[in-house]
């Protein structure tokens, strides 16, 4: 931008967005747990869990290296609540996880009144049948790699260990690192042996292979082994010490202030906390129903207070005591601020985009957008002559304008969103096309070429609003209604649409106009 132009400096600073998909970032997906989760307050605890992952990324922007404009989205895959986290520009990925992952699970419980303490008759046939085809499944693949299958790849197929991921490589370990069942398996084989028969522990049925052994510095002995695991049931999946406490709908989302302070004979800190209009309504009803009853502070899914109720507690106020050092109070405070998540999440993958990818589809994108240009520049030259010269002057102009609105807002640019960019050079041509048709049969009429003018736009604009109207409705939904990469195609579409109309009917008229002089208007075939 020239200096002359008035905030010229200032709007050359301002830069568009790229989204991942052209700048390159990271792509996390997790899977939200709602299984404690009444039915009636999924909805709002799946909202919570995006504000509060959108306002920590925000937050830690430094730590990220910069996160441009983060997109964090909810979706249902198949029975499966999935939370969708884009980073664009993101340096430090295993930061970014472990800053969204950290963010505290805040959750207030009541005592079960009535909690399960042994299986049911249809919980004991389900283990029972579980464990059996289990046992029967890891048979199989012991059979398989005793007959000389590849035991790492049989640990990518079949294993329900994470370390599957890698064969089944568990690393070095010496003595007193695994449970004793399968250290005991681990240590009596010999380099490169295969268990002959399944370990069972209280994980389930393992094979394992010895890969390597040595000694350490000290004397003590290490192997490298890999596994295979076909986990199995127990009343551990049922029943567990969690069971004796219920969901009660307060959680971190009802959260308001959270402040440190320092309390009793030596000024041991605690957490205070003070909920919102509806926290505070919901922990008045807890206490009132919970009197010379316990309630549980849970974080991160352990109990770290369980206090007893003495009476109703109004003003929605509540402590949190434990054995905090300051930094851990000054820590949990700092991230129950930036928000604690209403619902846990579990990472479950997560995709690098490289920024070579990107360049190349933006050069892609510059070479299509230009060739069509010019394509529609010669067309509109060939058929309409100065009209339609005046329609690529008026072109430029609205290139110019949307990029600076995109630059202004800002948008955020993918692929999807260039498309809706060159879709919209595409409208604007169109209400051009119209008008100019227009034009030639107002001249056709032996008509003036400056009523002419006025006329074509008169009898155009009802087509070019309509068409332009029903676009911008589907451009509304698909912004309101849809994905992210969608909703980039419908802002760019919106904004290009309401521009190409202010070009058509004002631009275009004024040069046309400008240019309506009667030299120019004997010349019939610059006009017909």
């Amino acid at each position: 931008v020239s200096d002359f132009i008035p905030f010229s400096e200032w709007f050359s600073s301002q830069k568009i967005h790229l989204g991942l998909d052209l700048q390159g970032g990271t792509h996390l997906i997790y899977k939200a747990d709602v299984s404690n989760v009444p039915e009636k307050d999924i909805a709002s605890s799946l909202d919570g869990i995006r504000d509060v992952i959108e306002r920590r990324i925000n937050i830690e922007q430094n730590v990220f290296g910069g996160v441009n404009e983060p997109v964090v989205q909810v979706n249902k895959s198949g029975s499966e609540w999935r939370v969708i986290v884009e980073l664009p520009g993101v340096k430090d990925i295993k930061e970014a996880v472990k800053m969204i992952g950290e963010t505290p699970l805040l959750e207030f419980k009541e005592e079960n009144p009535e909690p399960q303490k042994e299986l049911t008759l249809e919980q004991k046939t389900e283990v029972n049948n579980f464990n059996q085809e289990a046992e029967q499944k890891a048979k199989t693949i012991l059979a398989k790699a005793l007959s000389g299958k590849d035991f790492a790849e049989l640990a990518k197929q079949y294993s329900d260990c994470p370390s599957k991921t890698n064969g089944g490589d568990l690393g070095w370990f010496g003595k007193g690192a695994m449970v004793p069942e399968f250290e005991q398996a681990a240590f009596a084989l010999k380099k490169e042996e295969i268990t002959k028969n399944l370990v069972k522990t209280s994980f389930g049925y393992h094979l394992i292979k010895k890969t390597d052994e040595r000694k350490t510095e000290s004397g003590d002995d290490e192997i490298q082994a890999s596994h295979i695991l076909v986990k199995t049931k127990s009343e551990a999946d049922y029943i567990t010490p969690e069971d004796i406490w219920v969901y009660t709908g307060l959680t971190g989302k009802n959260l308001k202030k959270a402040s440190v302070e320092f309390e009793g004979q030596f000024g041991e800190p605690e957490i205070s906390l003070e909920f919102d209009e509806e926290g505070a309504k919901l922990f008045s009803e807890i206490t009132k129903r919970n009197i010379d009853k316990n309630v549980a502070i849970f974080l991160d899914g352990a109990p770290i207070s369980i206090p007893r109720v003495q009476e109703a507690i109004e003003g929605g106020k509540a402590r949190i005591t434990g054995n905090f050092t300051i930094d851990e109070a000054k820590k949990l405070v700092r991230n129950l601020k930036a928000g604690a998540l209403p619902v846990p999440i579990n990472l479950i993958y997560q995709e690098n985009v490289g920024p070579s990818l990107g360049k190349i589809s933006i050069q892609k994108s510059i070479n299509a957008g230009i060739i069509g240009i010019i394509l529609i520049a010669l067309f509109m030259l060939f058929y309409y002559r100065l009209p339609g010269l005046i329609s690529v002057i008026a072109l430029g102009i609205y290139g110019l304008i949307v990029l600076a609105i995109y630059k202004l807002i800002p948008v955020t640019m993918t692929l999807a969103g260039i498309a809706g960019f060159l879709l919209s050079i595409g409208m604007a041509v169109d209400a051009n096309v119209l008008i100019f048709e227009r034009l030639k049969e107002e001249l056709k009429e032996g008509k003036p070429l400056g009523l002419a003018i006025e006329e074509g736009f008169k009898r155009a604009w009802s087509s070019i609003k309509d068409a332009n109207i029903t676009t911008l409705i589907a451009c509304f939904v698909l912004y309101q209604f849809t994905t992210s990469s969608i909703k980039g195609f419908g802002l760019t579409l919106g904004i290009g649409i309401l521009i190409s109309m202010f070009t058509a009917i004002t631009v275009t008229r004024a040069f046309l106009h400008l240019f309506a002089f009667k030299k120019l208007e004997k010349i019939k075939w610059l006009w017909r």
